[in-house]
């Protein structure tokens, strides 16, 4: 089945400023979650935006550069510790709300996916599956996309037994290998059920 290709249908239902959102890592074992907000330039649309998980690492990266290149782009990040304290959805929507705070124009109207509304400071319209369908919204996958597995491709320097550079911090067999083997590190989110088990297990 060929890749849905996202248009500016949503966006063109509302005036002003549009900033699409999305994040990446709510399910890996380890890292933080990661948010990106982007305002595209209608005149100045990089090539084959759509949801980053149709895209080869290769060209996402590519993608990712040309955005930030034409872009209004931000960046928020949960640390493990929130997510730990905060739950994963909470953590979720705290990135996000960092983001929206760290761009540098403010839009009228941030288009987020998904079907669980954030608490941002400016009007929030949710989109399910909206990186397949919105163009902010995929172009914003794509940045938080990258910008988490660069984070992960650094953690798995210091942490090599885990293949996060490769799994993202997925429960991947080799991440599960590296856990049986070398036990949980400081960015293994605790209150995930595999990592709570292996911790807890004799408690």
């Amino acid at each position: 089945m060929p890749a849905v290709t996202p248009s500016f249908e949503i966006e063109n239902t509302y005036s002003g400023l549009i900033a699409g959102i999305d994040e990446a890592g709510r399910g890996p074992w380890a890292g933080p979650v990661v948010a990106a907000a982007v305002i595209l330039d209608r005149d100045n649309v990089p090539a084959d935006l759509r949801d980053s998980k149709t895209l080869a690492e290769k060209r996402r990266e590519a993608i990712a550069a040309d955005i930030y290149a034409r872009a209004t782009v931000s960046v928020g990040v949960a640390s493990v510790a929130e997510i730990d304290a905060l739950n994963i959805l909470q953590a979720t929507f705290l990135a996000m709300a960092r983001a929206e705070a760290a761009l540098a124009r403010r839009p009228g109207v941030c288009i987020v996916d998904g079907s669980q509304k954030p608490k941002l400071k400016t009007r929030t319209e949710m989109v399910v599956k909206g990186d397949a369908k919105s163009l902010s919204i995929a172009a914003a996958s794509i940045i938080a996309k990258t910008a988490r597995d660069r984070m992960m491709r650094d953690l798995a320097i210091d942490h090599p037994h885990y293949a996060w550079e490769k799994n993202k911090g997925y429960g991947a067999p080799a991440h599960r290998a590296g856990l049986e083997a070398f036990g949980v590190t400081p960015h293994h989110r605790k209150s995930f059920a595999p990592i709570h088990n292996m911790l807890y297990a004799d408690s």
